[in-house]
């Protein structure tokens, strides 16, 4: 009789967001395995049955941001003997650069190639996103970009399969990392989203952390000209910003304000809606899947993960330039009477979590078969 898959699952870090799914995903299919990482908080900690396992990096505060030498130190340093198979979670962040030994296998999920070291960086030298430490942070990327830069591409060189999480992130790692990758997507609570009741749209929604990076300003912007009802739901640090550019048809639902809409309240939400609006350059894009589970179009700009969900007149619109004109010129002929609930409601069905747990499971039966 074959002994059970001794399994461990690593992560950069557990605070809460889209990559977090996939570990939950992760350890539903493997509940007894560890999940590594490098800082948790208590929400996902419980999450995960207390099956996570940190380190100093946890003690530190705030301050493990910007100790990216102190990660890779702490990750490079785990002891996985006795593993059969190590999956790494990881994407902006160094837990793919973990060591195995011969005879474990290395899957790294990979959500995609650390940002500020490649594809973004020129955006983060702009807008690094830590407020008043701005400064710091600019000097402190442009000293080690060079060091890190050669520690990651020598990292990515270590899994022994890469899986991305859309077809943008495999065509990322092919160009930073020269790695070949299959493309599995996250996976999307699309049961909880599908059961918004379905009745008269109005108005636009977009939702998600306001950060420069995602752009939001771009959809303020268009529909404040436009004078077109908008609801921004979440928060972050562009919020005020945000505030500023907002006109009188556009409403905010956060936690600043006490002006929140609940999770429990969030499908209808979206549901209400003629279309969600998202402007930023996504490496996959759970908000939108979201979305179109609960049967709304998107308009969307035309990059990165969109490209794999967005059907031009079947589940939304594209418009082509991160400016608030592409955006309004869209907008202005859009007419949400010509997309069918049920038919993106269906589309969205391929992002479900059971049609990513039945693929990794395929995928990682696949390659131990294959390394026997």
């Amino acid at each position: 009789m074959d002994k059970p898959l001794k399994v461990a699952i690593v992560h950069d870090w557990l605070v809460g967001g889209g990559a977090e799914w996939v570990v939950l995903a992760l350890h539903k299919m493997y509940p007894n395995a560890p999940i590594y990482t490098s800082y948790c908080n208590d929400e996902w900690r419980e999450r995960l049955d207390g099956k996570v396992v940190t380190g100093w990096l946890q003690h530190v505060g705030k301050l493990r941001k910007f100790l990216a030498l102190g990660r890779i130190w702490w990750f490079t340093h785990l002891d996985f003997s006795g593993y059969d198979l190590v999956i790494s979670s990881s994407g902006n962040g160094e837990a793919f650069g973990i060591r195995t030994p011969k005879g474990t296998m290395h899957i790294c999920y990979c959500h995609t190639p650390t940002h500020y070291y490649w594809r973004h960086y020129d955006h983060y030298m702009k807008r690094p996103g830590f407020g008043m430490l701005d400064p710091l942070a600019r000097v402190g990327l442009r000293l080690l970009i060079g060091p890190l830069r050669r520690w990651d591409l020598r990292a990515s060189q270590r899994p022994d399969y890469f899986i991305a999480n859309s077809t943008h992130i495999q065509a990322d790692i092919k160009k930073y990392y020269g790695r070949d990758a299959t493309i599995i997507f996250p996976p999307i609570d699309v049961a909880r989203f599908s059961s918004a009741p379905q009745g008269k749209r109005r108005g636009f929604v977009t939702m998600g952390r306001m950060a420069t990076a995602k752009r939001v300003d771009i959809i303020v912007e268009a529909c404040t000209k436009l004078h077109l009802p908008l609801k921004v739901i979440g928060d972050g640090p562009d919020l005020p910003r945000l505030k500023q550019l907002a006109g009188p048809t556009v409403t905010f639902f956060n936690r600043v304000d006490g002006n929140r809409i609940s999770d429990e309240d969030m499908p209808a939400a979206l549901s209400s809606a003629e279309a969600s609006l998202f402007a930023s350059f996504e490496d996959f894009g759970i908000a939108s899947v979201e979305a179109m589970a609960a049967g709304n179009p998107l308009i969307a700009y035309k990059a990165g993960g969109a490209l794999d969900y967005v059907q031009p007149g079947k589940t939304g619109l594209f418009f082509d330039e991160q400016t608030p004109e592409s955006l309004i010129k869209v907008l202005k002929s859009f007419n949400s009477n010509q997309f069918s609930s049920k038919a993106i409601m269906k589309e969205a069905q391929q992002f479900s979590a059971e049609v990513f747990t039945a693929k990794m499971q395929s995928f990682i039966d696949q390659a131990l078969t294959r390394n026997k």
